[in-house]
Parts: C-alpha cells; structure tokens; sequence
C-alpha cells in the first residue's frame, strides 16, 4: 500500500467492497467537520499508545521517532491552520493517521498496531472532556466569588424573601446570594466526581474484545495521567455513561443558572426595581425608547432547555444499543460539544455580570450588580413579612405555636384594614389580641430585628451570613 492510499476514506477496507461508498452516504457518515476538535487528544493519545507499543517490542525504536516526529509536524500544521481536514477521510482520526502515513511511511500504518477506532475515538473524547471540566471547574469557582463579592456587599441588606412568589419573611440580601454559591458548590463538587470516572482509559480494548498483542494498558493510562483502565473491553468501547453523566451535572449547572436568572429578570422590572445590571448585558427596544431588556438572563434560561434537550437525547441515543459499539455513538459528539460550550459561555458571562469587570487602571471591579436597598425593604415592609416573628414572641411568653399563628392572623387582619405594617399597630391594638404583649414587641416587629433574631448555624442573621463567607472564601482559596 503507497502512503497516500490512506487518502481515499474507503481504502481503509477497500478491499472487500465492490463499489464505492456514495457522496450522499459519505456526507452523511463523516463527522471530521465537529469531531476535528478532538485533534489535540488524538495526537496525545496516539502518542502515548506508540510509546507503550515501543517499550513492549511491538514497534521499533525508530517507528517510535518517526511517529512522534510526523506528530510534532501535524500538531504544528493544524495550530497553524495549514493541515487540510478531508471528508473523504471522514473523521479526525483517519486524516491524523493518513497525514502521518504521507510524513513518515510505514510507521505511520503501524501505529494503528493493537488498537480500533472504537476505543480510540472513546478515549479523546474523554481525554477532551477531562480538560473540559477542569475549565468548567475554574469557571464555576470564578462565578462563586463574584457572587460573595455581591454578599460581602450587601449583608446588611434587606430583601423581602418570599415562598410561592409572595413576601414571606425578611432575609439579607447576602445570605441570599449565598444561597447560589451553595448550588454551584454542589455543582463543582459534581463536575471532580464526573471527572474521576471520565478519567479511565479504553484505549487497547480494541475492536471489542482486546487484543491479541501484549499491551501494557496500565502505562498508557500513567502516561495519560488517567486514573484507572476500563477494565472490560466491550463495556470500554461502548460506554457513553460518562457523556451522559456530564451533561446531568452540566443541565444541573444551567438550572441553577435559570433559577437565578428568572430572579434577576423579576428583580430588574419596574414592578420590583431591586437591582439594575450594567448596560452591556441588556438590550434595547426596537420601537419602545424606555426600555432595557435584561437579554442575556433571559437567554440563559433559554439555553437551559438546549442543554437538557442534549441530555435526554443522549439518553435516548443510548437505550437501545446492544453491545458493543454502533454508528449511533457519532452522534454523541456534538450535543456534548455544544453542551460544553453553552456551559462555558454562560459561565463567562454570568460572572461578568454579576461581580463586574476589573478595571486594569484602578484594579478594583466595576458594573456587576447594582442594589437598591432602599426599594427591597420597603418591599419586605408591605408583605407583613415579620409576622412569623409575633408568632414567635407569642410562643415564648407561653402561648403554644398554633394558638400562637391564630393569634397572629388577627393581628395582621387588623393591619391590612388599616392600610399599615404590624410594627405600625398602636400597643393598645396589639394587646388586645393578646394581653402579654409589651411594648418590647416592636423590637421584634421591625425588619432589622427579624434578621438579626435568625442567628442559628445558616440563618439569615448578619453574623451568620459573614461567618458563611468567610467558610466560603477559605475553601474557594
């Protein structure tokens, strides 16, 4: 076979086809137009497979050379954008492999020795994904601290919290931010345990049942800086579980991202006024001149459902395989791809938009999120929102909880017929709904004092709020 027989796609396995394969079939098999992405990890890859194919005397020391040579020279063609992706070659691999045969020969054919384009193509796709989540990884530790920039801010801050969309009780501002690094915490700590199990290696199980030359799968894997081997063969080529368990973590991510971007989207109307995002994350009207549309939270909760979309279809590409690998799993790529580039866009831009952007001049973050304190409390004043806090002060003079929130109904009856907050009702009012009532009462009807009583171990209260912080910043050092 000439070295530019691999030039012609078919010539892979020509020899047992009567006919060519048709343009049309050929456009819609190839994948080397989304797949070529995945060339950095196949060099990488192909060169750890060769090094270990030397040490075991199944390639000679100078095949080895040659190969990483010819390597080194694609790697450099495709940085450079001078290498030629070809459809006729139909996916990266066997334009890498076609390129290397033309530069080096012979040793280029051998590389392919002990090895199928099943476990190949599985392990760069995990050798890809690895260094994917590590970026989304660093990403989602950058959108914690700018959200504790924000609570660090705004602690002192009140906010009406609210159950069923309605005013409930009044919570720190903070403490409310904290409540999405949280999530994300939870979401890194998902994207290290997906890690773990995408950094296993496939590579040597071949075909589908091994091989009948004597790897060392294990140093490839050291090599590789990979984990573990997939330690059965058919399971190796035609598991996508790790894909799928990805793009679970990562539709999780988006979710708590459309969470708080419906926040931000109610927060920024006239109706509420609460917060105002800098201008570069909003758009305008084309026919209404007053209005700035908050755009980029509203396109990300549009893209939560592109993201969940991929993950039940894969899902759905998975169910009816049998053992071991098909055609279907070409299809895997490119909703894993698309995912992990949603993911990281939406990442950039969120913590850009919540904690600002560093100016090089001054070094101090500029824009981000805009509060208005003073909007947020008089909302929390209009919900009776320390009602509960009456309850409570009933209780602890002896009254049982329940007769306690009957108690409290009353009260905030009376409130809402004179048009004023319960910290508004005389002392006279209040008592005759219950007579122990003093006029210490109002200590705990006024917002700041139904903050400041929530002081256990993740409560509302200023001091907690700040402990959570700083437990916060230590572990995101």
């Amino acid at each position: 076979m000439s070295h530019n027989q691999l030039d012609k796609k078919s010539e892979a396995w020509s020899a047992l086809f009567s006919e060519p394969m048709s343009e049309l079939v050929k456009r819609y098999t190839a994948s080397v137009f989304f797949d070529k992405r995945l060339w950095d990890a196949d060099i990488t890859g192909s060169l750890a497979h060769a090094e270990m194919l030397s040490a075991q005397k199944i390639i000679s020391a100078d095949d080895l050379a040659a190969i990483q040579k010819g390597m080194a020279q694609i790697r450099a063609e495709i940085e450079g954008g001078s290498f030629e992706w070809k459809l006729d070659l139909e996916d990266v691999h066997l334009n890498i492999e076609a390129r290397l045969t033309q530069l080096v020969g012979d040793a280029g054919k051998r590389l392919h020795t002990g090895r199928s384009r099943n476990d190949q193509v599985a392990t760069d796709v995990r050798l890809w994904l690895r260094g994917e989540i590590d970026l989304i990884s660093n990403l989602l530790n950058d959108l914690q601290k700018a959200l504790l920039t924000v609570a660090e801010q705004n602690v002192d801050v009140i906010l009406p919290g609210f159950t069923h969309l309605q005013v409930a009780q009044p919570v720190s501002f903070g403490h409310h931010m904290l409540a999405y690094v949280e999530m994300f915490a939870r979401d890194a700590e998902r994207m290290t345990d997906v890690r773990k199990r995408v950094n296993r290696l496939p590579l040597g199980s071949a075909a589908l049942a091994g091989t009948s030359y004597p790897l060392d799968r294990e140093r490839v894997a050291k090599t590789l800086g990979m984990e573990g081997v997939c330690q059965n063969s058919l399971d190796a080529v035609s598991d996508r579980d790790f894909a799928i368990e990805f793009t679970a973590a990562a539709s999780l991510v988006m979710v708590h991202i459309s969470r708080f971007s419906e926040e931000l989207i109610l927060w920024m109307s006239q109706n509420f006024g609460f917060i105002r995002i800098a201008d570069r994350f909003t758009t305008g009207s084309s026919i209404m001149p007053q209005k700035k549309n908050p755009d980029v939270p509203e396109l990300a909760r549009g893209k939560t459902g592109r993201v969940v979309g991929h993950l039940m279809g894969l899902i759905t590409l998975m169910k009816g395989q049998p053992l071991a690998y098909n055609k279907d799993n070409q299809e895997d790529k490119e909703p894993l791809f698309d995912t992990v580039d949603t993911l990281k866009d939406t990442l950039r831009i969120f913590t850009e938009m919540v904690g600002g952007q560093r100016n090089p001049a001054t070094g101090r973050l500029e824009g981000g999120i805009t509060v208005n304190a003073p909007a947020m409390e008089q909302a929390a004043l209009k919900g009776y929102a320390t009602a509960t806090d009456l309850a409570d002060y009933l209780v602890k003079k002896g009254l049982p909880f329940r007769d306690a929130h009957e108690t409290v109904a009353h009260a905030v009856k009376a409130a809402v017929s004179h048009n004023c907050d319960l910290s508004e009702l005389p002392l006279a009012v209040l008592q005759g709904f219950h007579p122990q009532i003093e006029k210490d009462v109002y200590d705990v009807l006024s917002l700041r004092g139904s903050l400041n009583a929530r002081a256990t171990l993740g409560g509302t209260a200023p001091a907690q709020v700040k402990l959570q912080i700083a437990r916060h910043k230590a572990r995101l050092a």
